[in-house]
């Protein structure tokens, strides 16, 4: 179970950010904080730490590059499913490849999915009203975001997955009353 809530945890971290949790990830197994799977010990490699930290630097730079942080949301969205999918895989317990890799893809890549479409619709929204001003905030929200799921995915998993469900709570929420309102925009009036 705390295999499975670090790695939602982590997926959730890919989706403000596909590469910081990846890069934390990292420097927790080398530090010995976090035991990966079988055939998942790479990432933990001098090449991957230094991939990851080269990635993450410049995701983060783009983000805050204006148009060029709208333009990588096309790209970050499946690098993030990808992600989420890669991190979860990395901290499953030893479980048949099958259920492995439908667990990581289905949590992982979807808790990312979730996540990551949830701020590609905030972006546009503060790019809408404030001819992209407003973006550098947004981006550094989810820099914070990345950073703190990643560190509390690792110290607490169970607590990072209820703030993942929350997260979740709160994207149905806003998804729904944006839809009861396009609803009510649509209805002819009488």
């Amino acid at each position: 179970m705390l295999g499975v809530a670090l790695g939602i945890g982590l997926s959730a971290a890919s989706g403000f950010r596909a590469f910081v949790p990846l890069l934390f990830m990292s420097v927790a197994a080398r530090a010995g904080y976090l035991t990966l799977s079988p055939g998942m010990e790479w990432i933990a490699t001098d090449a991957a730490l230094v991939a990851f930290a080269t990635a993450t630097v410049l995701e983060i730079l783009a983000y805050y590059t204006p148009w060029l942080d709208n333009l990588l949301d096309t790209i970050a969205t499946p690098a993030a499913v990808a992600a989420g999918t890669v991190v979860t895989a990395a901290v499953l317990p030893d479980l048949p490849p099958f259920m492995h890799w439908a667990l990581a893809l289905i949590a992982g890549g979807g808790t990312a999915g979730v996540i990551q479409g949830a701020t590609v619709l905030l972006r546009l929204k503060s790019t809408a009203l404030t001819g992209g001003l407003g973006n550098p905030v947004v981006a550094t929200g989810e820099l914070i975001g990345a950073i703190i799921l990643s560190v509390l995915s690792v110290l607490a998993p169970l607590l990072a997955l209820v703030v993942v469900a929350a997260l979740f709570l709160l994207v149905v929420r806003k998804v729904g009353q944006a839809l009861r309102r396009r609803r009510g925009n649509d209805s002819p009036l009488t």
